[in-house]
């Protein structure tokens, strides 16, 4: 009996003890939100009030330096022969003309300085994003659920860039626009419910990896979507190949990504069904899908958007242009361009040491990636400032002769004991002719230009009873191969982010780039009409 007793006492000690240690639990959970709060609204005050301190004295500084009134006309010569009067946009679909919004009602993103401790950021997040606190989702109002990220700037309708900025006296008022890329007020897609599809195709480009990483970020971070983003591996083929299966994109998986080359996707050509992959965005419930890669990826693109249209499948399409060459048309430069030329530098001072080390009579030959337009060739020889001969796709190739170019280095090697050349790959197909074999992109292939000038400089100082030593150099995939340097890391995070925004608000068959120093937003079938483009040759550039 006393041990009946003992054993119920100490079961009844028992359970007020785990009663007082859930009970305090709590209370101690309940003080800690509390002083979170509390913390979290002493940084925000802080901030703002930092933000506020600095604004102002901005503001002073200008009105001393241009203490001008807003209605007087600014300085300068009025031109009353240079105008714009009629200004034609390019419009972009939009999925609202057929297809119902499914963002939440009053669900909008907001135009205001960014308050960061709005932004849920696990520990998981990538670095950059680890110091912004978290809050309690349980503390929201209905308010709040429908206010969708914070920004200093939202893209108004018919905000846009114009085309043709260059005016000359009694030249016509008219010009084209692209519509401006950026956030939007209204958003069409619920954030809660979106998965998107990552693809890339055709070769390798530096800044790949970059895009990737900050179209994943982007979803997550900036609109907080609660899908899935699919990175669908090995091109188009990855829609419906088993081999390739798509692999879920997280920020823990892409957090390091951007320092590595190539495409952590893998990539190839061809492989385009229209029918399977179509397939695979129903059964997926794929709601935006982000194709990187050139003008035909970007053709085949299209043609998926205009399959979801017609199959009633409410898919916003997004297109980011990539291409080492250079030649999408209608954008400043693709990126990866400025890392391919700057990789393109070794090779050229590699050659200029082996044709000034090497005797006698040296000559270094680079071949750089160019198959119909010779960008990456022209702006690494004028970077370089050690080239004496170029040859592009643009410009015939002369051999011999007043303008030729065997003669053009004989006298160079004369003049200073040595001549460095660079030849892009598609040039001099009006010497050796051109191929009708094709590769899976239906790129034709090219002549082995590089060789052949190899071969014929050596033949040309033969005729001239002289020996000429030479060494031919090419890197075509190692420029394409390196990480994005810098300025184009950064112009990756722009295509990425502006993307995003593009198809979160809705517009569809579209793709994004850089136009006039401004990000905007390009109808594909405009976007690829005239392209591939090629160098002026009786441009400032030439």
């Amino acid at each position: 009996m006393t041990n009946c007793c003992s054993k119920q006492e100490t079961a009844s000690t028992a359970g007020i003890l785990l009663f007082t240690a859930i009970t305090g639990s709590a209370v101690y959970a309940s003080r800690l939100q509390a002083r979170e709060a509390v913390k979290r609204e002493k940084i925000k005050n802080a901030r703002n009030a930092a933000l506020n301190k600095l604004q102002n004295t901005q503001r002073a500084s200008l009105k001393e330096i241009s203490p001008l009134k807003k209605d007087k006309a600014p300085k300068g010569t009025l031109l009353n022969d240079i105008k714009i009067d009629e200004v034609y946009l390019w419009e972009v679909e939009h999925l609202s003309k057929q297809f119902q919004s499914e963002a939440p009602d009053g669900f909008v993103n907001l135009m205001q300085g960014t308050d960061y401790n709005s932004i849920s950021a696990p520990s998981t997040a990538p670095a950059f994003l680890r110091s912004f606190s978290s809050r309690d989702d349980s503390n929201h109002s209905d308010e709040e659920e429908k206010a969708g990220t914070s920004y200093n700037e939202l893209i108004e309708t018919n905000e846009c860039i114009l085309a043709d900025i260059v005016r000359k006296p009694g030249m016509h008022g008219r010009t084209k626009a692209f519509i401006r890329a950026g956030p939007r007020k209204i958003l069409h897609f619920d954030p809660k419910t979106v998965n998107a599809a990552i693809v890339t195709c055709g070769g390798l480009c530096p800044g790949l990896n970059n895009v990737i990483r900050e179209i994943t970020n982007s979803l997550i971070f900036m609109y907080g979507i609660k899908g899935k983003v699919y990175g669908i591996r090995g091109g188009y083929k990855g829609f419906y190949d088993p081999a390739y299966p798509p692999v879920e994109l997280t920020p823990e998986l892409v957090e390091d990504i951007h320092h590595i080359g190539g495409t952590v996707l893998s990539s190839s050509r061809g492989g385009f069904d229209l029918e399977k992959i179509l397939g695979f965005i129903e059964r997926m419930n794929i709601k935006q899908l982000y194709v990187i890669g050139g003008d035909g990826t970007h053709r085949g693109a299209f043609r998926i958007h205009e399959g979801c249209l017609e199959q009633g499948m409410n898919v916003a399409v997004a297109g980011i242009p990539k291409t080492i060459d250079n030649d999408v048309d209608h954008i400043d430069r693709s990126f990866g361009f400025q890392s391919a030329v700057e990789a393109a530098q070794d090779a050229i001072r590699c050659a200029k040491v082996e044709a000034s080390c090497n005797l006698p009579n040296g000559v270094g030959i680079v071949k750089l990636m160019g198959r119909s337009a010779g960008f990456i060739a022209a702006f690494a020889t004028l970077g370089s400032g050690d080239v004496d001969l170029c040859l592009v796709p643009e410009v015939p190739t002369v051999l011999e002769g007043e303008i030729g170019c065997l003669p053009h280095i004989y006298k160079r090697v004369k003049q200073k004991g040595y001549a460095v050349i660079v030849v892009a790959e598609g040039a001099g197909e009006e010497i050796l002719g051109t191929s009708s074999d094709t590769d899976a992109s239906g790129n034709k292939k090219l002549p082995p230009i590089g060789e052949f000038m190899k071969k014929a400089t050596e033949t040309y100082f033969e005729k001239m009873g002289e020996t000429a030593t030479v060494k031919y150099i090419d890197p075509s995939y190692m420029i394409r191969s390196v990480p994005a340097n810098a300025a184009d890391s950064l112009y990756c995070s722009q295509l990425a982010q502006n993307a995003v925004h593009g198809a979160m608000a809705g517009f569809t068959g579209f793709s994004v780039g850089l136009c006039k120093d401004k990000m905007v937003l390009l109808p594909i079938p405009n976007l690829v009409a005239t392209s591939p483009r090629m160098m002026r040759t009786n441009g400032r550039t030439w």
